[in-house]
């Protein structure tokens, strides 16, 4: 799964994760994430800090606390302060990614994590 509210990132990060073989779902926005969790179990999320309706960050603790599910998640953000990076690792996110992102470095990271 992928989760990002910038249109074209979205369009190109999908683009390359299909490209890779990945099967890809995109969210938009946190209401569309959660909505998609109630009946799927995607096996990693990557998803953005900044969101409409509920951030990477509500969204890892959802997933994490409420759903109780070991997905790995990694987080995307431009906000990679330093609060940021250690609240994604507190509520359990497995990496985190300052952007611009690099497509092959998701990639190098998403085949860390998927084994």
């Amino acid at each position: 799964m992928l989760a990002d509210d910038d249109d074209l990132l979205s369009a190109l990060l999908d683009y390359r994760l299909k490209k890779a073989g990945y099967d890809v779902t995109v969210c938009t926005d946190g209401k569309n994430v959660k909505s998609y969790l109630e009946t799927n179990r995607p096996d990693v999320i990557v998803t953005d800090i900044m969101m409409p309706y509920f951030s990477g960050l509500e969204i890892t603790d959802y997933v994490r606390n409420e759903l109780k599910l070991k997905i790995p998640i990694i987080i995307l953000s431009s906000a990679g302060n330093e609060e940021n990076v250690l609240s994604a690792f507190k509520l359990g996110a497995n990496d985190f990614l300052s952007k611009p992102v690099s497509p092959a470095e998701l990639l190098l990271r998403l085949k860390k994590e998927l084994g």
